[in-house]
């Protein structure tokens, strides 16, 4: 790979009471690009994410983030969970969980500065949100919720951000300012990978796609991926309807979205 890795998995098995979830997976991500994570449901993707930013032990394999060891290079992570496995009935404000990406880089104990306060602000005006920065993150919608858990990774002023499923539960308004926001983050070199389900947006969206199944099925370029013979090995014989769609992706329509599909 000419352009410069800023993700490599090498042979990463990872398993879950001794049954593997990813199942020696080797990959190298390019620096600079919007990548999405696809597959179907159980298939692995957020185990890998897991794995990458450290929470879970592989069995086997490693990761390296820009040609270096995980366990240093972890403050150039930043993570944007699920929604839902967020407890949004904690009491605190838009601008304190937007401070909570500050605390890495200044360790919990250190108070935080001037210079804290302004990268905070500044993140919650790129995400939208300056009007309701006092405003109780259970008071917010789901959408302007998950735009405050962005503005939290981008306080953390990391090179990579890792987003699992950064587009559920938001309206097509938010869903695109926040594709806006990932093109703004590309352009000034960050890379972004994004765990997403909808089948109909994937050759919009990203630059780059990982399909995945417990194994790797292909990497590469959105149509270099979403061929009917890597759609028919990730999803098996559900794929009649599947097969249909690397059909439609290339004619540029997209009548259904993955969650759709009988699995």
């Amino acid at each position: 790979m000419n352009e410069i890795c800023a993700i490599e998995v090498h042979n990463l098995t990872t398993t879950y009471g001794g049954a593997p979830v990813l199942w020696d997976v080797d990959f190298e991500l390019p620096a600079g690009k919007i990548i999405g994570v696809i597959g179907p449901n159980g298939s692995g993707k957020t185990t890998l994410l897991k794995t990458i930013m450290g929470l879970l032990e592989p069995s086997s394999g490693y990761v390296k983030i820009f040609n270096k060891d995980l366990s240093k290079m972890r403050e150039k992570i930043a993570y944007v969970p699920q929604r839902e496995s967020v407890d949004w009935d904690f009491p605190a404000s838009v601008f304190d969980v937007v401070m909570m990406g500050r605390y890495r880089k200044n360790n919990l104990f250190k108070r935080t500065n001037t210079t804290d306060i302004e990268i905070v602000e500044e993140c919650i005006e790129k995400v939208g949100l300056t009007e309701f920065k006092d405003r109780q993150i259970a008071q917010l919608s789901g959408g302007q919720q998950q735009r405050v858990f962005i503005a939290r990774a981008l306080a953390q002023k990391a090179e990579i951000y890792l987003m699992d499923e950064p587009f559920v539960g938001v309206d097509a308004a938010t869903e695109n300012s926040i594709l806006s926001l990932l093109e703004e983050m590309r352009n000034t070199g960050k890379t972004v990978l994004i765990i997403h389900h909808d089948l109909q947006t994937v050759s919009d969206y990203f630059d780059y796609l990982v399909l995945l199944n417990t194994r790797l099925i292909a990497k590469g370029a959105p149509q270099d991926v979403l061929t009917k013979e890597n759609l028919s090995n990730a999803y098996g014989g559900q794929l009649t309807l599947l097969a249909k769609v690397a059909n439609l992706i290339k004619e540029n329509e997209f009548p259904i979205r993955e969650k759709d599909v009988d699995l």
